[in-house]
C-alpha cells in the first residue's frame, strides 16, 4: 500500500510538471507576435529574410569571404581563415591618389586568380575608377575612369577594356583610359544593350571574346515599332513618355550584330541578310577568336539554326545544324566550348523533350548526348579541365529540386555533389577540384558549403537561423493531384494557419502564376511560400497554389500543352485544385478566392470569368487581357500571330468574358507598366461597363510592371484588405 502511495503521489507531482509546462507552452505561443506586413514584404520597415554572405566567390582555390570592413580567404581543405585586407587600408590606398573609397568588399573581384603573378590584383570598383590593388605589395597597379550615367558597364580582363552605353550609343574604354566611340546612331536606334525584349536568355547587348581583342554587340533598329504612349504624371502637365512596344502580329524591330575592333577603332557587321522577322540569340566566341556563333530563330519561333560566322569580315561560315518542332523552338543558353579542346561545344536543347546537354564538334556533328532522361539541366557551372568534368545542376531527384552532379564527358557517369536536399547553386573553384554551394530546404533557409568534391566532404561557411524564429507561422503541405488530363501529376503547396483546427471550416486563397518559366512550388525554404501568403494564413485562410500544365520544370509536353489557347488548360488545372479543396472537410467551398499578378493576373481574371460559381473574389494584379496586345517575341510563341490564329485569340480574349462577371474583381495596374501595358485593364474596364459589370480598379502611379520598395507592403495592404471585405 505504501508503495503504491508513493507511486501515486509521483504520478501527481508528473502530472502538475507536465501541466505546468502545457501552461508554460501555451502562454508562451499565446504571447509569441505574428509576423506583419513590415516583417514579411522586401521595401517593409522591419523585413526579414535568412543571413546571407554577400559576393562570395572563388580566388583559385581559396574561398573569398567579403564582408563590410574585412576580406578574408577560407581554404577548402581546413577551414582556416585569413584576412588578406581591411577596408582602412584599401581606402588609404585609393585615397591617396584620389580615387574615391569603398563602403564593404561584397562587390570586389579576383580577375586574374588563375595567373600565377598576377594572382593578388584585387579589382576594386569606386564611384569614378576600376582600380587593380594588389593586396600582397598593398599597390595600386591600374585604373581606369569611369563615365558617369554610363549603363550596361562590361569589363574585359585581358584587354581591361571597358564596354559601357550612355544613352542609346556604345562606348569602349580602351587600358590606357583612352575613349572610343563605337556607334553613332539617331534616335530609335539601341546600340549595346539587350535586344528581343530580353526572351531566349538575352540579359546583356555586349560580348568580349576570350581574350579580350574584339566586342561582339547587338545593334537593334526600332524605328519602324509603334510607339506606345505613357504618361508621366509628376509634370504639372502630364508629359507622354513614348515607348517602342511591338504587339503580336504587328511590325517588330530589326537586329543586326556587329563586332568592334579596338585596334583599329572600327567595327564590320555579320552579313545575316535582312534582319526584318528574325531573332539573333545566345552569342558566342570560339576561343581563338576567328569566328563567331549564334542561334538565329525565326519569327515564327519553329525553326533554330546554329550558325557561324567569319569575325574579321562578318561572312557566314557554316550553318552547323538545324532544330525544328511544330510548336515552338525556344533557345535559352550559348554554346560553351569545352576547355581542354577547342574543337569541341556543349549544346543545350530540349529536342528529346527535356533540357539535356549534348557534345559537338566544330563541323556540327553531334557526338553524343551527354545527359538524358525525364528531368532538366538547369543549369552548366563549370568544369574541371584535368579530369575532363562538366559540372551542372539537374531535376534528376526532383522536379521541386536542384542538385549539383558532377558529369565525366568521357565514360557519361555522373555523380550527386552535396547533399540531396532542397535548391542548390554552386560555382567551381579554377581546378575544379571544390565548389561552393549555396542552397536552402524545407528546413533551412540558407546553407552556404564548401565542398571537396573527390571526397563530398564540406566545411559550412553559414547556416542562416529561421528569421521568424520565436513568431507565430503557419503551417505548409505539399502534395500532389492529378490534371485536368487525369495522366499528370500537379504539386500544390498548402498554407495553413498556425491555429488550424479540422472541425472548423476556412475560406481559401488561391494564389496562381501558371505560365511559362515559372514554378511556386519547390523544395527550396518554406517551399517557395511568399511572404503574403504567410501572412494571409495567420489571418485564418488557407492558401492553396498550384503548379498548371503549362508551368516551368516538367519537360516541354507539360509547357506546350497550352499553345495557341494560353489560360485554357492552365485554368481547367487550376479548377482540378478546387475540386481537391472542396473534397476536404475543413473548406467552406461557398468562399473561394484568386490572386495574382501578370499571367497570373490573367489566371486571376480568367478564373473568375470563366468559372463565376467557383471563385467568389479576385484581385488581378497588371494582367494581360488581351493577348493582341501583348509583346511579339513571348506572345507569338505561345499564340502564334493574330492572323494565324485568330479563334485562340478570339477564346483567350477576357473582354469577350465581361458579362459573366458575378464575384469581386479587384485589378491593379502601374501607370508605367512597359511590360503588360495599361491598355489591357483599361479596355477590360470599357468592356464591363458595355456589359453592365462592376469590377474595381486601382492605379499605382510612377510604377513599372511590379509595384517595388516601400509602396509594396501598401500594395499587400490593400489585396489583404480587399479579400477581407469581400471574402
Amino acid at each position: 500500500m505504501a508503495c503504491l502511495l508513493k507511486n501515486a503521489g509521483t504520478y501527481v507531482r508528473l502530472l502538475l510538471v507536465l501541466q505546468t509546462l502545457f501552461f508554460t507552452s501555451f502562454m508562451t505561443a499565446q504571447n509569441n507576435p505574428k509576423p506583419t506586413l513590415e516583417d514579411l514584404i522586401p521595401g517593409g520597415a522591419t523585413y526579414r529574410y535568412p543571413e546571407n554572405i554577400y559576393g562570395v566567390q572563388w580566388k583559385g582555390d581559396l574561398c573569398v569571404l567579403p564582408d563590410i570592413e574585412n576580406l578574408k580567404v577560407v581554404s577548402p581543405n581546413n577551414g582556416k581563415e585569413v584576412v588578406i585586407a581591411t577596408k582602412t587600408e584599401v581606402n588609404q590606398l585609393l585615397e591617396s591618389m584620389q580615387l574615391g573609397k569603398i563602403q564593404h568588399f561584397y562587390n570586389i573581384e579576383f580577375p586574374y586568380s588563375d595567373h600565377k603573378e598576377l594572382s593578388s590584383y584585387m579589382l576594386v570598383t569606386t564611384s569614378g575608377y576600376r582600380v587593380l590593388v594588389d593586396i600582397n605589395s598593398k599597390e595600386i597597379k591600374w585604373r581606369q575612369p569611369r563615365k558617369e550615367n554610363a549603363s550596361n558597364e562590361d569589363w574585359e580582363k585581358q584587354s581591361r577594356s571597358l564596354a559601357y552605353t550612355l544613352d542609346n550609343n556604345l562606348y569602349v574604354t580602351t587600358a590606357d583610359g583612352s575613349t572610343r566611340t563605337v556607334t553613332k546612331e539617331e534616335k530609335g536606334i539601341v546600340c549595346g544593350q539587350s535586344v528581343h525584349r530580353n526572351e531566349f536568355g538575352i540579359s546583356k547587348g555586349t560580348f568580349w571574346s576570350p581574350k579580350g581583342s574584339l566586342l561582339a554587340f547587338y545593334r537593334m533598329d526600332e524605328r519602324m515599332v509603334t510607339e506606345y504612349p505613357l504618361v508621366d504624371i509628376t509634370a504639372r502637365v502630364g508629359t507622354v513618355n513614348n515607348v517602342r512596344y511591338p504587339m503580336a502580329g504587328m511590325t517588330s524591330h530589326q537586329v543586326t550584330v556587329g563586332i568592334y575592333n579596338p585596334q583599329t577603332d572600327k567595327s564590320i557587321y555579320l552579313q545575316t541578310g535582312d534582319p526584318t522577322n528574325r531573332y539573333f540569340t545566345n552569342i558566342s566566341w570560339s576561343p581563338d577568336e576567328k569566328s563567331l556563333y549564334l542561334i538565329e530563330l525565326n519569327r515564327d519561333q519553329n525553326h533554330a539554326k546554329l550558325c557561324e560566322y567569319n569575325a574579321q569580315t562578318g561572312a557566314l561560315i557554316q550553318t552547323l545544324f538545324e532544330e525544328r518542332h511544330p510548336k515552338y523552338v525556344e533557345p535559352q543558353h550559348p554554346i560553351v566550348f569545352l576547355p581542354w579542346n577547342s574543337n569541341e561545344f556543349i549544346y543545350q536543347s530540349q529536342k528529346d523533350g527535356f533540357n539535356h546537354l549534348y557534345l559537338y564538334n566544330r563541323q556540327g556533328k553531334q557526338l553524343k548526348q551527354l545527359t538524358s532522361g525525364k528531368w532538366l539541366v538547369k543549369e552548366l557551372i563549370g568544369f574541371d579541365e584535368t579530369n575532363k568534368y562538366v559540372f551542372f545542376t539537374s531535376t534528376e531527384l526532383s522536379p521541386l529540386q536542384e542538385n549539383i552532379y558532377r558529369l565525366d564527358v568521357k565514360s557519361g557517369k555522373r555523380i550527386l555533389i552535396g547533399n540531396k536536399e532542397g535548391v542548390h547553386a554552386a560555382t567551381v573553384s579554377r581546378s575544379g577540384k571544390y565548389l561552393i554551394d549555396r542552397y536552402s530546404s524545407t528546413s533551412v533557409p540558407r546553407s552556404i558549403n564548401l565542398i571537396d568534391i573527390k571526397t563530398n566532404k564540406s566545411i559550412n561557411l553559414l547556416t542562416a537561423a529561421n528569421p521568424f524564429e520565436g513568431f507565430v507561422m503557419p503551417t505548409i503541405e505539399v502534395g500532389t493531384i492529378k490534371a485536368a488530363d487525369e495522366q499528370t501529376d500537379l504539386y500544390y503547396r498548402m498554407v495553413k494557419p498556425s491555429n488550424f483546427d479540422p472541425s472548423l471550416k476556412y475560406p481559401v486563397i488561391v494564389y496562381v502564376y501558371g505560365g511559362p518559366h515559372a514554378q511556386m512550388i519547390t523544395n527550396a525554404w518554406q517551399n517557395s511560400a511568399r511572404g503574403w501568403d504567410i501572412y494571409m494564413a495567420n489571418k485564418g485562410y488557407i492558401v492553396f497554389t498550384l503548379d498548371n500544365r503549362g508551368s516551368d520544370n516538367r519537360g516541354l509536353e507539360f509547357e506546350n500543352c497550352t499553345f495557341r489557347h494560353l489560360g485554357i488548360e492552365e485554368g481547367k488545372d487550376q479548377v482540378k485544385g478546387v475540386q481537391f479543396l472542396k473534397s476536404l472537410p475543413y473548406i467552406d467551398g461557398n468562399r473561394i478566392g484568386v490572386h495574382g499578378w501578370s499571367f497570373g493576373g490573367h489566371m486571376t481574371t480568367a478564373l473568375l470569368l470563366r468559372y463565376p460559381d467557383i471563385f467568389k473574389t479576385g484581385v488581378a494584379g497588371g494582367p494581360v487581357i488581351d493577348w493582341s496586345y501583348y509583346e511579339v517575341m513571348y506572345g507569338e510563341r505561345y499564340m502564334d500571330t493574330p492572323g494565324s490564329n485568330p479563334e485562340g485569340y478570339q477564346t483567350c480574349n477576357l473582354k469577350n468574358l465581361a458579362g459573366n462577371l458575378k464575384g469581386h474583381l479587384l485589378i491593379i495596374h502601374d501607370d508605367h507598366d512597359d511590360t503588360c501595358v495599361p491598355q489591357h485593364t483599361l479596355s477590360f474596364m470599357k468592356a464591363c461597363i458595355d456589359a453592365r459589370t462592376y469590377p474595381d480598379l486601382f492605379i499605382y502611379p510612377g510604377h513599372k510592371h511590379n509595384v517595388a520598395g516601400r509602396d509594396r507592403v501598401h500594395l499587400h495592404e490593400k489585396i489583404t484588405r480587399y479579400f477581407e471585405d469581400n471574402l
